[in-house]
Formats: structure tokens, sequence, C-alpha cells
């Protein structure tokens, strides 16, 4: 499902009317109560700033943390209130409740143009469970339902996927639409070259990814602890790496079936130890045994470089190898500035959530990628081509 399917903004008369605004505003919160990386916050701005222009009063829903379907006070999104307003420089109202008539009243009594963020979401017992009656409480609180929590979409939960079936219309946001239309254009009509490069430690969370993308991409580069299951089901000495031994035979068919589309790396940075351990570079079938595979090699890292650089679009998730313990960042960082690079000679390039997302982010590099995604499993969910029923759960267009 695209955004060519699904209603959006345009499509609503707004004014005065409370648009119930379902946000991912999960982002990291220190001991003192600052929120460390308001990336996920500002992802919703243009969607706010549409929603004001137009005259709405918005009603904002959003999770934080894993609280167990009750009020705990670490999870509450009252630091997420206080950074939101800085950003918007505009009052936000914030009630320590979701549902019931408090929070009724409170967003009925907003004027056009005024902000409610409610409480976090996940300290109702029914919202995990996507109960109908949460749904139906969660209705009252809007007269249109905008879902822009593109983070959560994956999750059939009553805050992104019930309430759309009382609050209707039920519509994309600004993020949502940007999220389904790179992800979706990508998949569906890449410009070429389309490479994909995925990593991270563990093949089998992106198996059905590597299903799904292999028949469309150009190239498919691995890296990550993953590549070292591709090396074991080559028959390589693996040492000390973090390999799947029940996907081995899952790697070797991929292998068998790919061919060339399938590009593993040729080196690897490897030590006895992460912490401390002396980095040696070793070929792919020279991994000692008592050492292990932290990233990718030099030999790797300037070959996936010049598929990148070469590439019309580019599509990454996943890291290279330990990019928060250096010397082990150096193939996700080249990785981050050649999709960099990319852009700036006019590819598409897009970030898929999580790692990949927090590495652009650390480089300072998200101004010059196309998109960075502002959800990891959710992007991931899209890329196999499983519906997401925070979109599904949208009137069409």
């Amino acid at each position: 499902m695209t955004t060519r399917t699904i209603r959006d903004l345009r499509d609503e008369e707004l004014a005065g009317k409370r648009a119930l605004v379902r946000v991912d505003f999960n982002v990291p919160v220190d001991d003192a109560g600052n929120v460390t990386d308001d990336t996920r916050i500002t992802a919703a701005l243009p969607t706010l700033a549409a929603l004001y222009a137009r005259g709405a009063r918005v009603v904002l829903l959003a999770h934080f943390g894993r609280p167990k379907g009750a009020p705990e006070k670490q999870y509450s999104l009252a630091p997420v209130a206080t950074r939101l307003r800085e950003l918007l420089q505009r009052p936000v109202q914030f009630l320590e409740e979701t549902v019931g008539e408090k929070a009724v009243a409170a967003s009925r009594a907003l004027e056009n143009g005024e902000t409610l963020l409610l409480e976090n979401t996940r300290f109702l017992a029914g919202e995990e469970k996507n109960d109908d009656g949460l749904s139906r409480q969660l209705a009252q609180l809007g007269d249109v339902y905008v879902n822009d929590a593109f983070g959560a979409a994956h999750r059939a939960h009553a805050s992104t996927a019930g309430v759309a079936k009382y609050c209707r219309p039920a519509v994309a946001g600004l993020l949502m639409e940007k999220e389904l239309a790179y992800l979706g254009g990508a998949l569906s009509r890449p410009e070429r070259p389309f490479i994909a490069i995925l990593g991270g430690s563990k093949i089998s969370g992106k198996i059905d990814v590597v299903e799904a993308l292999l028949p469309k991409v150009d190239h498919l580069l691995i890296g990550g602890a993953m590549a070292c299951t591709f090396f074991r089901a080559m028959g390589l000495e693996t040492g000390k790496s973090l390999v799947e031994p029940d996907r081995v035979d899952m790697a070797k068919d991929l292998i068998a079936r790919a061919g060339n589309k399938l590009v593993l790396p040729t080196d690897a940075a490897v030590a006895a130890d992460m912490n401390g351990g002396t980095m040696n570079v070793v070929a792919r079938d020279a991994i000692p045994a008592d050492q292990a595979m932290f990233d990718i090699g030099p030999a790797s890292i300037d070959a996936y470089r010049a598929l990148v650089l070469r590439a019309r679009t580019v599509l990454w998730n996943g890291p290279m190898g330990v990019f928060e313990k250096p010397p082990f960042d150096g193939g996700t960082r080249v990785i981050a500035y050649a999709m960099a690079d990319a852009t700036d000679d006019g590819a598409t390039t897009i970030v898929g959530g999580g790692d990949s997302a927090a590495a652009v982010s650390e480089a300072g590099l998200e101004s010059r990628m196309s998109h960075v995604s502002t959800g990891g499993g959710a992007s991931l969910e899209f890329l196999e081509g499983k519906p997401l029923p925070g979109v599904v759960a949208l009137d069409s267009a």
C-alpha cells in the first residue's frame, strides 16, 4: 500500500476540528529528564505545522518505553512535552491521563491551533492488545484521526489501528506519507542500478528482507556479523564470530540462488576482543580460530563504496560492524559518507531506521540522505512486503 492509495491531510477540511494525531515520540531521555535525541519529534513537526495552518485543534497520542500496561513514572511523556514546547515555540498542554472524561473535556476545550499531549498510551492495559473498548474511548478524543507514527505502524495496537475504525476519516500524516513514498518507490520503481546494503548481527531478523529484495535489486551487499553465517555456509573458518548455526543451510541456499547479485565481504577486521583487543585485517578465509570479525575489511569497504557511488537507488539497513566501538566503525562510517556523496550526485538514498539511522545521525549526515526512516522495525516489515496494520487501517483515497 502506498500513499497513492490512502487518504491524507489534503483530503480533509480541518478548521475547528480535533485532529487526533498518533505520533512516534518514543525518544531517549536521560536520568535528569532531558530528551537526548529529538529526531522523532522533529520528524512530526511538518504535520503539526500543516494542522495549525489549517486551523485544527491538535490532540497527540504517543507511546514511550515499555511499561507493562500501567503507569510507571519513568515512562511519563512529561519530558517529551517540555521538548515539544521548545521545538514548536508555542504552548503544549500535557495531561497525565490518556482517555476518560478529563481527556475528552480537555480535547473539547482546545481552541483552533492549540495542542494537547496525552499521557503514554502504553499505560493502558488494552493498548498492545488492540482492545476494542479502548479503541472506542480513544476515538472520542478526535473528529479526524491522523496516523503519523510510521515507527509504530507495524504494531496492531489500539492507538495505531483500532482507533481508526471509530474515528473517521482516518488519514496519513505527512511523515507517514513520506516514509511510504520513499520505501514504496524504492521497491516498485527504483532508478537503476538499485543496490541494497544489509548489516547487523543476525541473518534471522532479515532473512525475509533478503528474500524480498533479491528479485528487485541489482546487488545486495552484506555486512556485519550476519556475513559470518554466509562464511560458515561457504565452509570457511569463522573463529569466535557470531554465527547462527541453524541458518547456515538457508545461507547456503541464498548463495546458490543469488549468483552475482549477492556481494559478501572479501576481508575482515578481526580481534580477540572488541573491548581493547588489537585489530588485524585478514582475508575472509583466514579468520583465526581465536578471533572474531567485528567489521568488514578495507578491501570490502572500497568495493562497497564503489558500488554505492555508481548506484542510482541505495537502500541501507544495518551497520557493517560494531560501529559504536572504534576502530570497528570504519565500514559503517564509509558507507554513510558514500551514500551522502551518492545523494549529492543525484541518487536516491534511503536509510532504513535503527542502527543505520543512528550511525548517520552520529556522522551528522542526515541532511545529505534522501530519506532517513524513523522506523527500524516498521521499515523492515514494509521491505519484507508485510502489510502494516497502522497503514491498512487508514481510509482509501
